[in-house]
């Protein structure tokens, strides 16, 4: 199946590793050109390396910034010469309840993890005058909470919100807005919290036996998933929040 995605260009955030990472791979494999940032100038530089400087171009940001969005979408316009899409991956906040995060914590996580991936995603709908789509990679907290994450549970569902709005609001130009919720995915964000119990294997066994399919999942296999979901193939869809879990959650 062809996806449609040669010649195209993306822009892809917290993809120095990772989900954003896999989708980069799945997207430059597919012959499309991707822009990769994360904060980490070194990471970004490795990442554009492993995926081929012919194809990939890095931008060191962090999406707490309030220039990132526009330096982002510049660099693809200068190194590519065109924008088609994005895929909008921040950090997860800190562990902890809700209720034991403090102001400070609150208001860094919602200037970079909500924020930040609001102007990502308005600042490229904004710029793809002839259609084109965006991912916000979130997770099965925006449906629902996970323990000891507090800051995530109250923030995902809110970008989901907003993912639906934009989508209503871009669909009739042809942009499609589209969340992925990302479940048990074996990502350096995943094993800090199966280390965060105590006993990592045992975390990891529990996790894998609440999944239907009974394992972690690969992070390319959410790559796969996103890079669809980017594509020309994926043309009619847009407002959906779809999970990428393994069957986790047991919602509709």
């Amino acid at each position: 199946m062809d996806l449609g995605l040669a010649g195209r260009t993306y822009i892809l955030t917290g993809a120095s590793r990772g989900l954003g990472f896999a989708t980069a791979e799945s997207l430059v494999a597919d012959g499309a050109q991707v822009v990769i940032s994360s904060r980490d100038p070194a990471a970004v530089a490795d990442a554009v390396t492993r995926l081929g400087p012919e194809r990939a171009h890095g931008v060191p940001a962090d999406l707490a910034d309030p220039h990132a969005a526009a330096r982002l979408v510049a660099a693809a316009r200068d190194r590519f010469d065109r924008l088609d899409g994005a895929l909008v991956s921040v950090g997860g906040p800190p562990l902890g309840t809700a209720a034991g995060a403090t102001d400070e914590q609150w208001r860094a996580a919602f200037e970079s993890v909500f924020l930040g991936a609001v102007r990502m995603a308005r600042t490229v709908a904004t710029e793809l005058t002839d259609g084109g789509a965006i991912g916000l990679v979130l997770s099965t907290s925006a449906r629902s909470p996970l323990p000891g994450l507090g800051i995530s549970n109250g923030l995902r569902p809110g970008l989901a919100g907003v993912a639906k709005d934009m989508a209503d609001e871009f669909g009739p130009r042809g942009v499609r807005v589209v969340s992925l919720l990302p479940g048990r995915i074996l990502t350096d964000r995943n094993r800090e919290l199966f280390a965060a119990s105590g006993n990592p294997e045992r975390a990891r066994a529990d996790a894998e036996g609440a999944i239907p399919l009974r394992r972690v999942a690969e992070p390319a296999e959410f790559g796969r998933v996103a890079a669809f979901v980017l594509s020309p193939a994926a043309s009619y869809l847009t407002g959906l929040a779809l999970p990428v879990d393994g069957g986790l959650l047991r919602t509709f």
